[in-house]
């Protein structure tokens, strides 16, 4: 059985309200079924809310009642009330911008109905972001503190480059924990179970985004199960936008949460450090052979018509819609052909400010916030001939809801489909 502090056992009693009380009675449910001996203070956590499709499953229009059913588990309506204030928490992505809803397709009674339900976890605590990126915008664990996410991807970045703590939490186990502040003690909670047990010999191209995006879908998809994958190789090390990419494909083929770079990342200041002085499991060479059949499973072969364009899963950088839209300027997308380019309010501001907003749509695209097409869902692709993108994991996802080719390469191939209206990739 978990061992609560005097605190955490008060707020079990209701001492701090019914809400808390729920969201605790289901942290310290999860502890037991993990066999974790204590909780751990939370203080950042990234959590899945909005008028997410799933929701649907609850008939009722009363918040309460959904938020209850599907987060808390309860079958009773607990109102939503203040989250744990030492816990800063912001949303992850939802199925609408915060701005615009034709471009996506949708209704003005679902982007209000979303809105509504963001605006009530607002008002108790929770700071509206729409980021699977939260990093690029200061929601940043450092070492050692103790984090929850429901971003695949965010879960590597934060245990591999800041040193953080934390595990693949649910949607509905990281709602708790941003409630009540607290987390079992598990996994990579636990210092001894952040140490790597696969290493992976870096033999293929790794010098830009789409190469380290193709070598994290390879690792992941060759990672025996449970294993923790250490990247080593005579390779430039990668920069936040090559990592982004190379977590985010790594999670997309593997359930890994923690990825060491030797050399670079906190915890691998060489090999040995990465294994702690034991044997890998199994040590892997990526290959250039790899690498080509990775390719072939995320990019239809050949040339096609395309008319659905997405750039930014995950969500851009503020360098990378600069680079979009340098490279863009005085060009024009194809007639009937949607570009989106995704990412959060925050750096979509920036791109207002900078002017590459005005660029980027001037050419005929848009830059959409909050969501990306995965989360919206087939509003956006409803029809489509044929869809490019430059992330693999939504390449690698996105195929389970249309027929269509989906065609995967760098900005640049993606933009040349867009004004074309025809991919044009070529070998890889």
């Amino acid at each position: 059985m978990v061992r609560l502090t005097d605190y955490e056992r008060r707020m079990l009693d209701g001492e701090f309200g019914a809400f808390k009380q729920a969201a605790i009675e289901k942290i310290v449910e999860y502890a037991n079924a993990l066999g974790a001996e204590e909780l751990c203070k939370v203080s950042k956590a990234t959590i899945f809310f909005g008028a997410h499709h799933y929701l649907d499953a609850v008939k009722s229009e009363d918040y309460n009642k959904i938020f209850s059913t599907m987060y808390l588990c309860s079958d009773k309506a607990i109102p939503v009330d203040k989250f744990e204030r030492s816990c800063f928490s912001q949303t992850c992505v939802s199925p609408c911008d915060q701005y615009v809803w034709e471009p996506l397709g949708q209704t003005k009674e679902f982007f209000d109905k979303n809105s509504r339900y963001l605006d009530i976890v607002h008002k108790a605590g929770v700071s509206i972001a729409g980021s699977c990126t939260p990093y690029l915008i200061g929601c940043i664990p450092l070492k050692g503190e103790h984090f929850v996410t429901t971003e695949s991807s965010n879960v590597v970045m934060c245990n591999s480059v800041f040193g953080a703590y934390g595990n693949s939490g649910g949607i509905e186990s990281s709602a708790w924990s941003a409630i009540c502040g607290r987390t079992p003690k598990w996994g990579l909670s636990i210092p001894e179970n952040r140490l790597g047990t696969v290493v992976f010999n870096i033999k293929c191209p790794a010098e830009t985004a789409v190469d380290w995006d193709v070598i994290g879908y390879t690792a992941g998809r060759l990672l025996p199960p449970h294993g923790i994958p250490i990247l080593q190789g005579d390779f430039p090390m990668p920069n936040l936008i090559k990592l982004k990419q190379c977590f985010a494909a790594l999670a997309t083929t593997s359930s890994a949460e923690m990825c060491h770079i030797v050399g670079f990342t906190p915890e691998a200041p060489t090999l040995e450090a990465a294994l702690g002085g034991k044997k890998p499991r199994a040590v892997i060479d990526i290959t250039p052979e790899h690498y080509k059949e990775s390719m072939d499973m995320i990019c239809d072969k050949g040339n096609g018509d395309v008319d659905f364009i997405a750039l930014g899963c995950p969500h851009y950088t503020l360098e990378e819609i600069r680079d979009t839209a340098w490279y863009i300027e005085n060009k024009r997308v194809a007639p009937g052909v949607k570009l989106t380019v995704w990412a959060d309010y925050a750096i979509k501001e920036m791109a207002n400010q900078n002017g590459y907003t005005a660029i980027i749509e001037k050419a005929g695209g848009h830059i959409l916030t909050g969501g990306c097409p995965l989360v919206v869902g087939r509003t956006m692709f409803e029809g489509l001939k044929g869809m490019a993108t430059d992330g693999a994991k939504q390449a690698h996802y996105i195929r389970s809801d249309h027929d269509a080719p989906v065609y995967y390469g760098s900005m640049e191939q993606c933009v040349d489909a867009a004004i074309a209206g025809k991919w044009k990739g070529g070998e890889f």
